[in-house]
């Protein structure tokens, strides 16, 4: 449940793909050798990048089907008149993402505001580079593009219900740096035994399935996710940044949102 914001040609990112394949130029043949790869190659195992550039467009601008950005439409105003839901997990992917092998490549990537985003993600310079990569990418591709959505939606008028995902079961908990990517959509829908098996959700993967799946009822019901018996779920106002946290030990909470720091940055260095 994201928007991912970006400003890349789609024409460079098939060029870099096309490399990738070992074919050079941009000329007919080229294009023969391109339709010409099997499927295999085309997925080319989700990857995004090669680590130094994008080889993966996503959906692009063609100016007759996607005429626009998400990002643009919102800020002008031009989203759909609906009650919105959104948020992110707490650690998303490791990568794959942003082109950068250490610490020192993608702090350069911010810029001017290099030194801040050291701050705020690697305050004492002590972290490894996995763990910093999959702060930066949580919050570049799904984290500060969630709240600049509910940001726009709420100037617009319109409602927002912000969430951060950070539950992760038990025996995972000491391996795993926080939620990933998707791994909230089981404990929304209810669906922990056909994921995982009938034997294997603990009553704690249970008691918090029950409740996001409530809020989520709530939600589609009546616009607003709140019920009786459920923590409160703040309204997102851009003025305190309140959300949601469905924490890693199975609780949930409503608090203005820990990232705030984090997620500045990344606007600042590459927001648009």
């Amino acid at each position: 449940m994201c928007v991912v914001i970006g400003t890349f040609s789609a024409e460079t990112i098939g060029v870099n793909f096309a490399r990738e394949m070992g074919i050079e130029g941009t000329d007919a043949a080229a294009l023969a050798r391109l339709r010409a790869l099997p499927v295999e190659d085309i997925v080319n195992g989700g990857k995004e990048s090669n680590g130094e550039v994008m080889t993966y467009a996503g959906p692009i601008l063609d100016g007759q089907f996607v005429t626009e950005s998400a990002e643009s439409a919102y800020r002008a105003g031009r989203q759909a008149k609906a009650l919105l839901m959104i948020g992110s997990n707490s650690a998303e992917v490791p990568g794959g993402f942003i082109p950068a092998n250490s610490k020192e490549e993608l702090f350069a990537l911010f810029g001017a505001h290099k030194a801040e985003a050291m701050r705020v993600y690697d305050p004492d310079g002590q972290s490894d580079f996995r763990t910093v990569m999959t702060k930066v990418t949580t919050d570049k591709v799904w984290a500060e593009p969630a709240r600049m959505t509910a940001r726009a939606f709420t100037k617009a008028g319109q409602q927002a219900y912000v969430y951060l995902f950070s539950y992760v079961p038990a025996p995972m908990r000491e391996r795993m740096q926080g939620a990933p990517h998707a791994s909230e959509i089981p404990y929304v829908f209810g669906t922990l035994d056909t994921r995982w098996g009938a034997e294997s959700a603990s009553p704690e993967d249970q008691s918090i399935s029950r409740l996001m799946n409530s809020y989520w009822i709530h939600f589609a019901k009546t616009g607003n996710p709140n019920g009786e018996g459920l923590p409160e779920w703040p309204l997102y106002s851009p003025k305190t940044e309140r959300l949601i946290e469905f924490r890693m030990d199975g609780t949930a909470a409503g608090q203005a949102d820990a990232k705030k720091d984090r997620l500045d940055v990344i606007e600042k260095a590459f927001g648009n």
